[in-house]
């Protein structure tokens, strides 16, 4: 290997996802000279940022907030609008039920808090956003009607929020390497000195004073996803980025950094059972999934149900139901559905891409299915017997529920009983692991005496303690954005404090 030296930069980026180009932005505008290091090739930049559908949940008091951010939004189209307020009270508390109150209170409360704050700072990084309409309200009267607290989204997906992230980072002078890993960090008096990086058969040394880590989890790790979680999760599909194999968090660890978070845990939903087992560059944005259970209901291969899919809104639920599917016989689920909701189903169920049995009886499904035939037609039995009389409403959680079965369904539930029926399996896709180094509210990275490692900073899916078991929909985002923006400050902050900065 050859050995040479690069010049200095002020800041080095590990990563060129959204939390990773929020650092190198923010460490820019606040003067210093920034490189932005991405491990996959150009084409395959950006994450897994790249694949969402760029749902992002911040904490906003009405509409008004909302058309600071969104100023295309017209007079005339905000009469339609019915949007409840999000406040910061209501985040931090939706954060802190679906992780079981095991959050970080500090970090949990330093990304709902500065949520808006950096939601405005993106707009004004020229990020663009647009209202969710067809997953997160529902028309009634001419009026949409949100709920859920997730109204917005990035334009154009993960894909225009990557591409709207690198037009910025441009506009700033930041250098981005394509194909170039980092490969190690060097200190020198305790403080970050150098990283060093693999860019073709030569090994790179940059000098530097300041590190935001921002490459990701493991997810895409067989070997640590299996010794970390579990065998069985090597059954899983990777929604995202093939290039998340935790080489930030092995950086971070020789030089001191302390493990936090759960490391047995991640984000996992139900996707298509056909999807790639990585994610698709050629066809992104988050296609694959199934997240319109709770109109329906989930059986197994053995035919029984093994989860309420009415237990909440989709958006606290669906980050935590994709490992109960992979705890199924064949790791496999079949959502169920009847004509009643078909044209109600999210656009994923529409797509080309996914994967669709359909009848004109239950018999008759069930024949094309994988299952155990007479238990899957007696749990449906059982289910349309077990419901109640009420009001079905989709857009509030209706209390129509089911009594006497195990699972209950404590929401919208509807017979199943008016055909064509519809089949759609699902398997499970794993995004994140929520195990990663402990940072504090400025993105420092700290060392196993709670202490900030000179010079070293993280963001996104490497800071471990936000998530546990489950997160608010949209909340993986906004992490991003939020320590991202932080890190990047703190970065340039450090640098500016311990020495002069490199000039231009």
């Amino acid at each position: 290997m050859v050995d040479k030296f690069e010049k200095h930069y002020d800041v080095v980026v590990v990563g060129a996802g959204n939390a990773a180009l929020c650092a190198a932005i923010a460490a820019s505008e606040a003067g210093a000279k920034v490189l932005a290091l991405e491990k996959a090739p150009k084409h395959k930049r950006g994450g897994n940022s790249f694949f969402t559908d760029g749902a992002i949940r911040f904490a906003f008091h009405g509409l008004d907030d909302l058309r600071k951010v969104i100023p295309s939004i017209s007079d005339e189209e905000a009469k339609k609008i019915n949007m409840p307020p999000y406040t910061e009270e209501k985040y931090y508390s939706d954060l802190m039920e679906a992780t079981r109150h095991k959050s970080d209170p500090d970090l949990a409360k330093h990304l709902v808090y500065e949520s808006y704050n950096t939601i405005k700072w993106m707009h004004e990084q020229t990020i663009d956003f647009d209202l969710i309409y067809d997953n997160q309200s529902f028309l009634k009267d001419g009026i949409h009607h949100f709920w859920g607290g997730l109204p917005v989204k990035t334009s154009g997906r993960g894909v225009g929020l990557i591409e709207q992230l690198n037009k910025r980072a441009k506009a700033l002078g930041i250098d981005i390497w394509y194909e170039s890993p980092a490969i190690r960090m060097t200190t020198h008096d305790d403080r970050i000195s150098s990283i060093v990086v693999k860019k073709g058969d030569e090994e790179v040394t940059v000098q530097t004073k300041s590190v935001v880590l921002a490459c990701g989890s493991f997810e895409a790790n067989k070997k640590l996803r299996a010794e970390k979680l579990g065998e069985i999760w090597n059954n899983a599909i990777v929604r995202g980025t093939e290039f998340n194999t935790g080489d930030g968090l092995s950086m971070a660890f020789s030089v001191g950094a302390q493990p936090f978070g759960e490391w047995d845990c991640g984000h996992s939903i139900g996707t298509d059972a056909n999807a790639p087992k990585v994610g698709d560059f050629t066809k992104p944005g988050d296609i694959y999934k199934k997240h319109s259970y709770p109109l329906g209901i989930m059986i197994n291969k053995e035919g029984f149900r093994f989860v309420d899919e009415g237990a909440d809104f989709r958006n606290y639920t669906y980050a935590k139901y994709g490992r109960e599917i992979l705890k199924q016989p064949g790791h496999v689920a079949y959502q169920i559905f009847d004509s009643q909701v078909r044209d109600m189903l999210r656009d994923e169920y529409n797509r080309e891409e996914a994967t669709c049995y359909q009848a004109e009886t239950i018999e008759d499904l069930v024949e094309q299915l994988d299952v155990d035939r007479e238990q899957f037609i007696k749990t449906i039995e059982d289910y349309n017997n077990a419901v109640q009389e009420g009001a079905y409403h989709p857009s509030e959680k209706d209390g129509k529920c089911t009594k006497g079965i195990t699972p209950p369904k404590s929401n919208w539930s509807l017979k199943i009983e008016e055909g064509p029926f519809y089949a759609f399996p699902v398997t499970c896709g794993i995004t994140f692991c929520f195990g990663g180094v402990r940072a504090n509210n400025k993105g420092e990275v700290l060392n196993k005496k709670g202490e900030p490692i000179k010079g070293l900073f993280a963001a996104g899916e490497m800071i471990g303690g936000i998530f546990y078991e489950n997160y608010p929909g949209g909340s993986g985002l906004m992490s991003g954005a939020v320590f991202g923006k932080t890190a990047g400050v703190s970065a340039a902050q450090y640098v500016k404090h311990n020495e002069t900065l490199t000039q231009n």
